[in-house]
C-alpha cells in the first residue's frame, strides 16, 4: 500500500513517544516521498504559513500542544479515520488519504498531494485544513486484525467457482514476493509488536487488492463479475481499517501487542 499518509504517521508518532529523534523522523518520512512541505495554502485561522519544510512545521507543532498523528483512509461512502468538515472530508477522500494532528485547542487536517517542480524535484505538499475536535471513530487493534482474517476466509469462500483464487497473475505473486525486500517496513520504531504484523499483512493484502483485475479473467459471467468486485471491495475496506487500527496502536499502550 504505497501511502504517503501512513509514514508521517508512523514516524511522527515514533517521535512524539520518544522511541526516535526528530531529525531520524524527519529522515524518514522523507525517504520515502521526498521534500515535504507543509501549508501550501495559507489559512489565517490554522498554524502554517506557506511551504514550512516538514522539520520546521513539526517543531512549530510541537509548541502547539502536538499530541498524536492519526492516519485516514477514506472512501466514497466510507469516511474511515476522518472527523469532519464536508472541506475536510472532500478532500481525504478525493485523494484517498490525509492524517490528523491532534493539537491543544484543536485538530488539523492535512492532505497530501504530489509535488513536482522541473524535472528533478519530487516531493509532498500538505494542504492543511480545519478539523471538527472529536477522534475518528476506528476500530481496536484485535478487533481490525480479526475483522481482516475472517474478510479474507469469507472471500476467498466467496470466489470459489468465480476464479481461481489461489493463483493470481504471476505479477501479483511477484511483486508479493519482492514486498518484504524492497520497501520497508510499514511502522516505525515503538509500535507494538501486534501492530507491526497486523501493518505487513494488509500491506501485503492491499497489494492483492490493487494489482487484481476487478473484472477476472475472460468468460465471467455478470454474476461472476459482480461477486468478484464485491468480494475485492469487502477486502479493500477490511485491509485499510487493519492499516489505520496498526497505526494508531502507538497511542493507546494500555492495549495488548
Amino acid at each position: 500500500m504505497q501511502l504517503t499518509s501512513a509514514p508521517l504517521v508512523a514516524w511522527g508518532n515514533a517521535w512524539l513517544t520518544g522511541h526516535v529523534g526528530l531529525d531520524d523522523a524527519v529522515d524518514a518520512v522523507e525517504r520515502r516521498g521526498g521534500p515535504n512541505l507543509i501549508g501550501t495554502v495559507p489559512a489565517s485561522d490554522l498554524p502554517f504559513d506557506s511551504d514550512v519544510p516538514l522539520r520546521a512545521a513539526l517543531i512549530r507543532l510541537r509548541g502547539l500542544g502536538l499530541s498524536a498523528f492519526r492516519l485516514a483512509l477514506p472512501t466514497w461512502g466510507d469516511p474511515l479515520g476522518l472527523v469532519g468538515p464536508k472541506e475536510l472530508n472532500q478532500a481525504a477522500i478525493e485523494a484517498g488519504e490525509g492524517v490528523l494532528v491532534q493539537l491543544t485547542d484543536q485538530q488539523v487536517g492535512l492532505v497530501p498531494s504530489a509535488d513536482r517542480r522541473g524535472s528533478s524535484y519530487v516531493g509532498v505538499s500538505w494542504t492543511p485544513y480545519r478539523a471538527e475536535d472529536t477522534r475518528p471513530q476506528i476500530p481496536s487493534l484485535p478487533e481490525a486484525e480479526t475483522e481482516m482474517k475472517l474478510t479474507l476466509v469469507q472471500v476467498t469462500e466467496a470466489l470459489e467457482g468465480v476464479d481461481d483464487v489461489a493463483s493470481f497473475a504471476p505479477s501479483v505473486h511477484r511483486e508479493l514476493g519482492d514486498l518484504g525486500t524492497r520497501e520497508a517496513p510499514p511502522l516505525a520504531h515503538g509500535y507494538p509488536p501486534r501492530a507491526h504484523r497486523v501493518a505487513t499483512q494488509a500491506e501485503r493484502l492491499a497489494k492483492v487488492v490493487q494489482l487484481a483485475d476487478p473484472t477476472g479473467a475472460r468468460g465471467l459471467s455478470v454474476h461472476q463479475i459482480d461477486t468478484r468486485v464485491e468480494a475485492l471491495r469487502r477486502l479493500d475496506a477490511a485491509v485499510r481499517r487493519a492499516m489505520v487500527a496498526a497505526h494508531a496502536a502507538v497511542l493507546q499502550p494500555g492495549r495488548p501487542g
